[in-house]
């Protein structure tokens, strides 16, 4: 069965367009964990533009499901894993001037570096994971490193329609199947939302999706008239 990893990244987008306290995404790791979530994922940038290294290393002593670190493959990044000790770290490609993340991490380039980074992680006992475009031979590379998962980025099937996400989807199945035949354990997401996700989790071969942005949005359409309702009973009730 198909596992589901809630990324609350933007969460912290909330707080820090104010940079106030509020909202916590290590409170809301909570809610997420009691919707069902199977692990909570985070990606903290070298920017810090959003999650904190507060919010990590409260996540991992607060959070009673996985913890799942996205970040790119840095000295500066390697050391705060190996500090914290997630349960996953997923490497990832990183721009400055992205908005989210706009492709998979290119293994074919720096494969020796890569591989050093790997290795040390998996020397602290830390599982590794790559986000990778569904290519075949970004999968062969994945093995090749030594990675574990593999994360399949999910992001041209979203933005496509019609026979165009059809063939998208078909080059993710065949991914997804490629890597399980390597041993590799097969994550996927980005851009994942309510009416696209479903052909993606009946893949067989594919352990958990990690979604974020969309469920965040869902978030604040079924939850606001309820805020909405407090604040005026509290404003009204003097």
């Amino acid at each position: 069965m198909t596992t589901l990893g809630v990324n609350i990244d933007h969460i912290a987008n909330v707080r820090e367009a104010r940079r106030t306290v509020e909202p916590d995404p290590v409170q809301f790791a909570f809610l997420a964990e009691l919707g069902g979530a199977d692990s909570i994922t985070v990606h903290l940038r070298e920017d810090r533009r959003h999650i904190q290294d507060r919010d990590v290393f409260l996540l991992k002593e607060t959070i009673k499901t996985k913890l799942n670190l996205e970040m790119a493959a840095t000295e500066e990044m390697l050391e705060i894993a190996k500090k914290l000790l997630p349960d996953l770290v997923t490497l990832v490609p990183e721009k400055r001037e992205e908005v989210t993340t706009e492709g998979g991490l290119d293994l074919k380039i720096n494969t020796r570096y890569l591989n050093n980074i790997v290795e040390s992680l998996k020397d602290s006992n830390i599982e590794v994971s790559a986000f990778i475009d569904p290519v075949h031979e970004q999968i062969n590379y994945s093995k090749e490193i030594g990675f574990k998962y593999i994360e399949l980025h999910t992001g041209k099937y979203a933005e496509l329609t019609g026979h165009d996400q059809y063939i998208e989807l078909q080059r993710i199945i065949e991914s997804a199947h490629n890597a399980n035949d390597l041993g590799l354990i097969v994550n996927a997401g980005h851009g994942l939302n309510y009416n696209n996700v479903k052909k993606i989790a009946s893949i067989n071969n594919i352990n958990e999706l990690n979604i974020g942005h969309s469920i965040v949005a869902r978030a604040l359409a079924v939850g606001l008239e309820r805020s909405v309702r407090e604040m005026k009973s509290l404003i009204t009730s003097n």
